[in-house]
């Protein structure tokens, strides 16, 4: 039970490992890029009392029976990126020059997730992280199971 706890907890990452020799669009022709952004989506199983306001414990340890509980019923409480609420807006927002090339790499360990560009699109798209695979092209949004991380070259 510690590593669900742990996963639903927001105590989880990713490590994808880049070709050594670079990225490909499939057929041999080399992809390079000026910016990569991680994105990590979270979700979160907080407790709630009898009235229905989330609960605070003094540490994570004291909240372990509870937060199972919670997690059992497979429906988070909260998803953040990036940890936090307002991760990935305002002055943290995700920023390119105009003609930059950015890969963006996105994760999520428990549920599947359908990252979407707003105004734009995945160029190419390796839903499930294995650059070794011909990347999907022109995806305005792309697939990406659950305990996958994702990757998506605009």
């Amino acid at each position: 039970a510690m590593v669900p706890w742990h996963v639903t907890s927001g105590m989880n990452g990713a490590i994808m490992v880049l070709p050594r020799e670079g990225l490909t669009d499939g057929h041999g022709n080399e992809l390079t890029y000026d910016r990569v952004y991680y994105v990590g989506e979270q979700d979160l199983y907080v407790p709630r009392d009898a009235e229905g306001n989330f609960k605070k414990y003094e540490s994570a340890g004291e909240a372990y029976a509870d937060t199972l509980e919670v997690m059992r019923g497979l429906i988070p409480s909260h998803i953040v990126f990036n940890g936090a609420v307002g991760a990935l807006t305002g002055d943290n927002a995700l920023k390119a020059e105009v003609g930059e090339k950015v890969l963006i790499v996105h994760s999520q360990a428990n549920r599947d997730t359908r990252p979407h560009l707003i105004g734009g699109h995945g160029d190419y798209v390796w839903g499930h992280g294995k650059f070794n695979n011909v990347p999907d092209k022109d995806q305005e949004t792309w697939f990406i199971p659950g305990g996958t991380a994702g990757a998506a070259f605009y």
